[in-house]
């Protein structure tokens, strides 16, 4: 992990989020009703709905949303049904791209997601082309505005508690776990009274492609109308 921050990425993002927070939203509604509805809704005895539930907390999403898709789940008889697809390819520049989504339309969601990697300098590739590229990770981040705790005793306690590494930079502290230790690295540091800007698990690219301008310009707009599409859930890319 060492030398990469993820922070950097979901900084330049998270404008572009806010502005569509209401999509935000229902997308992880979407994603806790596919937990509830084949695990259960209770998080204590599913751990992928409470892996979820930590990811719509993280994006500020009302407990009163969260409650609701929970409920449709374990209320709805003629049950929606959503498959989980991944698509990979490569962005301007051959940046590694993969694309999460949920559906209930695959020829529709796999028209639309080659349409944005053709529209904006990309190719859609064959499944497995970059996902070695990726590692999936528990991610957590301590902004350092108003951090008044001790860097090495923070390191100290996130190695105690299961974490597997820690970056620091001038705005953020980055914790990495592996996916089964988040949880219980999480748990802890918030008995500590560490809060958290971001808390996930996620994929974490093993290494950055480097984009001119022009290039990054075009990512950005390939990611803008991936996730402007209702299918999808998660881009992810280096």
């Amino acid at each position: 992990m060492a030398g990469h921050s993820k922070w950097k990425n979901i900084q330049n993002r998270k404008n572009a989020q806010d502005a569509k927070r209401g999509k935000v939203f229902q997308k992880l509604a979407k994603e806790i009703y596919v937990a509830a509805k084949s695990g259960g809704g209770d998080p204590d005895t599913n751990p992928g709905l409470r892996l979820v539930i930590e990811k719509a907390k993280s994006a500020n999403m009302p407990n009163d949303n969260i409650k609701r898709a929970i409920d449709k789940a374990a209320g709805n008889q003629d049950a929606e049904h959503y498959e989980e697809i991944i698509y990979e390819g490569y962005g301007p520049g051959g940046a590694a791209v993969m694309v999460s989504c949920l559906t209930d339309n695959k020829n529709r969601t796999a028209s639309n997601v080659r349409h944005a990697f053709t529209k904006n300098g990309g190719n859609l590739g064959e499944s497995g082309c970059v996902s070695y590229l990726f590692d999936r990770k528990g991610y957590l981040a301590i902004e350092r505005s108003g951090f008044d705790a001790d860097e090495d005793e923070l390191l100290l306690q996130a190695i105690e508690a299961g974490a597997e590494d820690m970056e620091t930079s001038e705005e953020v502290f980055e914790i990495y776990t592996e996916p089964e230790n988040f949880m219980a690295v999480k748990e802890s540091l918030e008995n500590e009274g560490f809060e958290f800007a971001t808390a996930e698990v996620t994929m974490v690219p093993q290494t950055d492609a480097e984009l001119d301008e022009e290039q990054q310009e075009k990512l950005e707009k390939l990611i803008d109308m991936l996730e402007d599409d209702d299918d999808v859930q998660d881009v992810y890319h280096n």
